[in-house]
C-alpha cells in the first residue's frame, strides 16, 4: 500500500479578502511520485507549493505532510523533510560564497565540520558545480545561482522536493543536467513549471491548474498531448508535440 506523503483536503487560500487564489483543492501525493504542476500565470502553482512548505499559513481546509498538519507549531518538523526551491534564486541565496551557502543549513542542523565538508562536496558534485565552490554569489549568473540553490537543497537530504520553475534561467546544458539529476532522485517531487518538455521528461503524472482550481490530473503524456485541453487553459503542448 502506498504511503500518503502530501494531503490537501478542501484547501482554499486568498492573498486578499474576496479574491481566492486557490479554490477547494483536494490532492494526494504518494511516496516516490513525481508530479508536474502546470498552468498559465496566475493559476496558483507557486501558491500551492508555498502552502505545502508553510510559507502561507492563513488557509482554509487542511494540509498534511507525512500525516503532520501544516501549521505554525509544526513548521520545524515539516521543513525538516522538505527541500523547497524558490522560483527566484535571489530570494534563496543569502551568504557570501557557494561553499558557505550550501554549508549553512548543515551547520545549523548541528553537523560536525567534517560531515558538513563532505556533504557540501557531494552536493556540488551531484549538480556538477565543484568548480564554483569558492565563487562569490554576487558574481554569479542567474543560471549559476539556480544550480547553487539546487545543490543547497540536495545537501540537506530532504524526503520531499518542491521545485518552482527549476529550469528557469538555465542554458541547455545545465537544463539537461537538472533533468538528469531529478530523474535519479527517488524523492517525492512536485515540480511547478512552464517548461512542459522538462515536465514530460521528469514526471509520470501532471496536475493542470487554472484560476486556482485543479482542472484535471492524470498521466503526463496523455494530458500534455491534449492540445485542445492545454490551449483552453492558456498553454501550448510541449515542443516535441507541436507540428
Amino acid at each position: 500500500m502506498n504511503k500518503k506523503i502530501i494531503e490537501c483536503n478542501d484547501l482554499s487560500f486568498s492573498y486578499e479578502e474576496g479574491t481566492r487564489t486557490l479554490n477547494n483543492i483536494f490532492l494526494e501525493v504518494n511516496e516516490n511520485q513525481a508530479i508536474g504542476i502546470i498552468g498559465a500565470n496566475g493559476a496558483g502553482k507557486s501558491t500551492l507549493l508555498r502552502i505545502l512548505v508553510g510559507l502561507e499559513l492563513n488557509i482554509q481546509g487542511k494540509v498534511k505532510i507525512n500525516q503532520i498538519e501544516v501549521n505554525k507549531k509544526n513548521l520545524p518538523s515539516i521543513r525538516s523533510v522538505i527541500g523547497y526551491l524558490f522560483q527566484n534564486s535571489d530570494n534563496q541565496l543569502f551568504t557570501q560564497s557557494v561553499f558557505q551557502e550550501i554549508a549553512f543549513g548543515l551547520i545549523y542542523s548541528g553537523l560536525d565540520e567534517k560531515s558538513v565538508h563532505e556533504k557540501v562536496l557531494m552536493a556540488l558534485e551531484i549538480v556538477g558545480i565543484t568548480h564554483l565552490k569558492d565563487k562569490k554569489i554576487y558574481k554569479m549568473s542567474g543560471g549559476e545561482k539556480k544550480m547553487v540553490a539546487i545543490a543547497s537543497i540536495l545537501a540537506q537530504s530532504p524526503e520531499i522536493l518542491l521545485l518552482d520553475e527549476p529550469t528557469i534561467a538555465l542554458d541547455p546544458k545545465n537544463r539537461r543536467i537538472i533533468i538528469n539529476i531529478l530523474n535519479q532522485l527517488e524523492h517525492v517531487k512536485l515540480i511547478a513549471s512552464h517548461d512542459l518538455d522538462m515536465i514530460l521528461d521528469t514526471c509520470e503524472s501532471v496536475i493542470l491548474m487554472s484560476k486556482g482550481n485543479i482542472v484535471c490530473q492524470g498521466q503526463a503524456e496523455e494530458i500534455l498531448q491534449n492540445k485542445e485541453l492545454l490551449e483552453a487553459n492558456g498553454l501550448e503542448p510541449p515542443l516535441r508535440y507541436q507540428r
